[in-house]
């Protein structure tokens, strides 16, 4: 089984950011014409990228629309789009414009039926995001802690329909220390969702070693800041992961 890579592009006032553990005043700007981004990424192989408005995650309303759909139209592959999609009227519109598949954050906590009626709507279409700190469920942007363990946020979507969770371990997101395989690989075994690998990647390793559990369940990856710090080459990236 192959993994798919997903090259991230975040926003935050319009402009390609990476955050270092979620803070939004910790931003590193990478650019300004995140159309120009997503084309570059497509170039060096990409079919799917994963983008988050972070402006959006905090407002719980699109914020960067402009910018995702300026994506969207450049980008020839599929792109996952994430951050303050909370209503059906919201996954509505982005899947009008061409959005491949919607990530689902803090409403999959505070409102579990939108996820199930969005996931019936639009089947293999849903991605729930399961961001933990410790091991508990963040939300708003990862701004606040829920009491709710991982395990149990996925055990909740298990008959949803939903495509995949979105796993992040907050505390190492932008930080390059690695992704916490151990932790994700877990999740995919305790979970019969497919997962989706985030918060940390440093370098090809990570690749290597996710791939190596793709058969338990893990179905890609997301990768930011070490693409655009040069530490991970995209194109050695998707042939480890193929």
């Amino acid at each position: 089984m192959s993994l798919i890579i997903f090259p991230a592009i975040d926003l935050k006032g319009g402009q390609v950011v990476r955050l270092a553990e979620g803070d939004m005043d910790r931003a590193t700007v990478y650019g300004d014409d995140p159309a120009a981004q997503a084309h570059a990424f497509a170039a060096q192989g990409a079919d799917h990228l994963h983008v988050v408005d972070l402006d959006g995650a905090f407002a719980g309303r699109a914020v960067n629309a402009g910018a995702v759909e300026s994506i969207v139209a450049a980008f020839p592959g599929r792109v996952q789009l994430g951050g303050g999609i909370r209503d059906m009227a919201a996954a509505d519109r982005w899947f009008g414009l061409g959005v491949a598949r919607i990530v689902i954050g803090t409403a999959a906590l505070e409102d579990p039926d939108f996820v199930r009626n969005a996931a019936r709507s639009f089947p293999g279409a849903v991605v729930v995001a399961v961001d933990a700190r410790d091991g508990l469920v963040a939300t708003r942007g990862w701004a606040d802690v829920s009491t709710v363990r991982v395990e149990e946020m996925a055990k909740r979507f298990e008959d949803a329909g939903v495509a995949a969770l979105l796993f992040t371990d907050v505390g190492r997101d932008g930080l390059l220390k690695g992704c916490n395989v151990k932790a994700t690989v877990e999740l995919a075994l305790a979970s019969s969702i497919p997962v989706i690998a985030s918060g940390g990647v440093a370098g090809i390793e990570d690749i290597r070693l996710l791939a190596l559990h793709a058969a338990d369940g893990i179905e890609g990856v997301i990768t930011g800041r070490a693409l655009y710090d040069g530490r991970l080459d995209l194109g050695t990236a998707l042939m480890t992961a193929a």
